[in-house]
């Protein structure tokens, strides 16, 4: 089965990728790796997750907010790669920071919305190294921002 294929089996949509904020590019493939610049949690809408785990946000909404950075993490890597999927041979590690009060101590359970969504896509290509960092606060007040690095075969 396609990775496209898998999205639309598991009803995934990809948004249109967000368009660099600051001084950077959303991608740099060197050495058979793509790195990605970190994502935001936008919403199917348009609307960006902000708040603070901890504080106004839950651990299932944060989830729900890291699932949504790796969507678009994967419309990035999709569009670096010029439409095709089959070229990611692996997601090597995900960075993710959760926006959180000092007490807040479940970013891992928060960071696994994102590290689940790419094992349900990529299959066994998609189990990674992470790290999940809480910080407090993060571009635009997001809730909680996604970066990667991801394997890639060459063209």
């Amino acid at each position: 089965m396609t990775i496209d294929a898998r999205l639309a089996e598991l009803g995934i949509v990809l948004p249109e990728p967000a368009a660099p904020v600051a001084a950077y590019v959303p991608t740099v493939e060197i050495n058979g790796l793509l790195h990605i610049s970190g994502q935001l949690p936008f919403r199917e809408d348009g609307s960006l997750v902000t708040g603070r785990l901890g504080e106004d946000v839950g651990v299932a909404a944060g989830m729900e907010a890291a699932r949504r950075c790796g969507i678009m993490l994967i419309a990035q890597i999709k569009a670096a790669l010029g439409g095709d999927l089959s070229r990611v041979e692996r997601i090597v590690k995900l960075g993710a920071f959760i926006s959180s009060t000092a007490s807040f101590t479940d970013q891992p359970k928060v960071a696994n919305g994102a590290s689940e969504l790419m094992q349900a896509v990529f299959g066994d290509a998609g189990r990674h190294a992470r790290s999940a960092v809480g910080v407090p606060v993060l571009p635009l007040g997001a809730a909680v921002e996604v970066d990667a690095i991801v394997a890639v075969r060459p063209l």
